[in-house]
């Protein structure tokens, strides 16, 4: 039996345009999860010059503004990050399905990928605790996964082109 070969993505060969979109609604939750994505891109060598933030208004307009920056800025990869926290009706439910949903046909339309840094808690305590507190940080955990990506999405185009 022949061994089954194995791909991965590293985090050396990561550079390129990132850009970040934050949902600002929960904004001093999800300030802290922009800054771990931003500190994780330069930490891993990508240059601040090239990594840039868009503002939506919650996660709900998300899906929307990451199309737009996917069809005109074609960067390496999106980080998409937000913050729902459930409250005492439904809304929770509808906002943070439809958001993630989108956000898993956007990368695939687009052969781009779209980390998906929205956060999705029942109390403030575990919003706070995933952006940068007990549980770590969710943003720095979308930059590492967009990074992780960006490589592996390198590392098939370098086999097909050797295929040729």
């Amino acid at each position: 039996m022949q061994p089954i070969s194995q791909v991965e993505g590293s985090f050396v060969d990561v550079d390129g345009r990132y850009v970040i979109v934050v949902g600002r609604f929960n904004h001093h939750v999800v300030d802290s999860l922009v800054e771990g994505a931003v500190d994780s891109l330069v930490r891993h060598g990508v240059d601040e010059e090239h990594i840039d933030i868009v503002h939506a208004p919650g996660a709900w307009e998300l899906p929307l503004a990451v199309k737009r920056v996917l069809q005109v800025a074609r960067p390496e990869a999106v980080v998409a990050l937000g913050a729902v926290i459930r409250g005492g009706t439904p809304h929770f439910e509808h906002v943070a399905g439809e958001c993630n949903s989108a956000l898993s046909r956007l990368q695939l339309e687009f052969d781009t990928p779209v980390a998906n840094g929205v956060l999705t808690v029942n109390s403030i305590e575990q919003a706070i605790e995933r952006a940068g507190t007990k549980a770590g940080n969710k943003g720095t955990e979308a930059a590492m996964a967009a990074m992780e990506m960006v490589s592996l999405l390198r590392r098939f185009a370098a086999a097909e082109e050797d295929a040729r």
